[in-house]
Formats: structure tokens, C-alpha cells, sequence
């Protein structure tokens, strides 16, 4: 995803530096934070600037910043720098906005329900990046693919019927987990009587939740919660006996962190 950035937006070069700054001149870049953060994005940015034969020192990801920190300190030559800044602040903004948020809003959930996961879904701009920044909040990253696991779906469902699309599910492997997302108590009981591993309650009220959950619990499968869940009402649902809360929210309205960089020549 670096280079990816990276060559978007050098594709016809960096026409103010090469004009600007000599071809010769080195530098040194201070990132800083502008506003209390979860850090994210540290060392992929740091592994991906090193590869193009920087210099770097950068703090960790998972570290709280403040206003003012210098969170990675970058050398190089000087128009190369001047390249990759909107890069390097892009991906490090980003990512610290979902993991500040995320670790935010496990923090509230842990207080009300301390064995419930707070995991993001695959409603995500930079995929892997977005879920790395979840993890690093203290979320789960959920499937990182459509491969991870068998997830059957309301599409699904559509096309060949419940219990038919739970039936074929089951030629996996037993190494493959089976998900199947409900949306009423009936369902849900039938996927669990069928033998699926994860209950999905998708768009379904907190006190319908809650009521589902406990009758699901002597099938000892794993209770997950989705579909309309935000800050606002997420603690409704954790209350519930359940597992894992999943929201989209964590990677498609965060906000994202603000970072500086001063570059001064060395």
C-alpha cells in the first residue's frame, strides 16, 4: 500500500522539489503529533522508508503521544523526503484515527462486559492496514479474508436456502470455522442446531439479543453481534451475554489522527 500512495502521487515526479531543492541535500524529517493519539502505522511506515535506504527512529506502535511528540525522526536526502511526506502523515493519521477510537471504545466495553471482543469488519478502505491499526487499538481484526473462515451470508441464503448453504458449508475442513448471520431467534436456534461454530445476530435489538443469547448458550457456540452498531448504543449490546460486538464504524467513519513534519536540512 506504501509504494502504491508513494507512486500516486510521484507519477510525474515531484516537479517543486526537483526544482527547487539540490539534487545533493540531505535532511532530516520530525514527524510530529498534533492531537493525543493511539500510534499506528509506526513501523510499517518505518519498515517501508528503510527498504528505501533511510535512516529512521520511530516510536512504538500501541504508544499513547501527545501534542508535540516527535513520533519518528527520518534522514535522508532531502527531495526523496519531501516525496514520501504526505505518504508517511496519510498512512500514520489513518491508522492512529481507528486505533485511538478503537481502544476508546474496547476501554467502554470492557467496563460493561469484560470477556466481549470488539472487532472490526471488512468494510475497510485499505483492508490489511485498516485491520492492523484494530489490532494494535486492543479490537479483533475479525476474517482478514474471504478465505479465513466460511461465513454464510444473507446472499448466500438467497440463492441456495438456509439449510441447504449450511449443509454445503460443512464439507469444509474442520479446520475452517462456520458463521451464519441471523436475523430472528428462529434461525439462529436452526443454524446452531445444524452444527454452525458462530451465531452472527445481525440488525437485531439489544433486548431481542439479549433474549436470543441466552437461549443459544447451551449450544455452546460462539455469539456474535452485528448490523447497526455504533458508539452511541454499542454498550446495549454488550450488556447481552455474548462474545463479540463487530462494527464498521471502527474503519469506515473513524476520523483521522493530525501529524506534522518539520524538515530541516542536516
Amino acid at each position: 500500500m506504501f509504494r502504491t500512495l508513494l507512486d500516486e502521487d510521484t507519477v510525474f515526479g515531484d516537479i517543486t522539489s526537483e526544482l527547487v531543492i539540490p539534487s545533493d541535500m540531505n535532511a532530516t524529517a520530525r514527524v510530529i503529533a498534533k492531537e493525543p493519539c493511539v500510534l499506528a502505522g509506526s513501523s510499517y511506515v518505518a519498515e517501508n522508508l528503510l527498504s528505501m535506504g533511510f535512516e529512521v527512529v520511530s516510536e512504538e506502535d500501541g504508544s499513547m503521544v501527545n501534542p508535540g511528540d516527535v513520533v519518528m525522526e527520518i534522514r535522508g536526502n532531502a527531495r526523496r523526503l519531501l516525496s514520501v511526506e504526505r505518504t508517511v502523515l496519510n498512512i500514520l493519521g489513518r491508522m492512529s484515527g481507528i486505533a485511538t477510537e478503537t481502544r476508546r471504545i474496547v476501554e467502554m466495553v470492557r467496563r460493561v462486559n469484560p470477556k466481549v471482543r470488539v472487532a472490526a469488519t471488512r468494510k475497510t478502505l485499505w483492508g490489511y492496514l485498516d485491520k492492523i491499526a484494530v489490532e494494535i487499538g486492543g479490537g479483533d481484526t475479525h476474517r482478514w479474508n474471504l478465505g479465513d473462515m466460511v461465513m454464510i451470508k444473507d446472499n448466500h441464503i438467497n440463492l441456495v436456502g438456509f439449510e441447504e448453504a449450511i449443509r454445503r458449508a460443512k464439507k469444509a475442513s474442520f479446520t475452517k470455522k462456520i458463521e451464519v448471520e441471523v436475523e430472528n431467534a428462529e434461525f439462529a436456534i436452526k443454524a446452531a442446531e445444524m452444527g454452525a461454530d458462530i451465531i452472527m445476530l445481525d440488525n437485531i435489538r439489544p433486548e431481542e439479543v439479549c433474549d436470543i443469547a441466552r437461549r443459544l448458550r447451551s449450544y455452546g457456540v460462539i455469539i456474535e453481534v452485528s448490523g447497526g452498531i455504533t458508539p452511541e448504543n454499542i454498550l446495549d449490546y454488550a450488556r447481552c451475554d455474548i462474545d463479540v460486538v463487530s462494527l464498521g464504524y471502527l474503519t469506515h467513519s473513524v476520523r483521522s489522527v493530525n501529524f506534522s513534519m518539520d524538515v530541516r536540512r542536516s
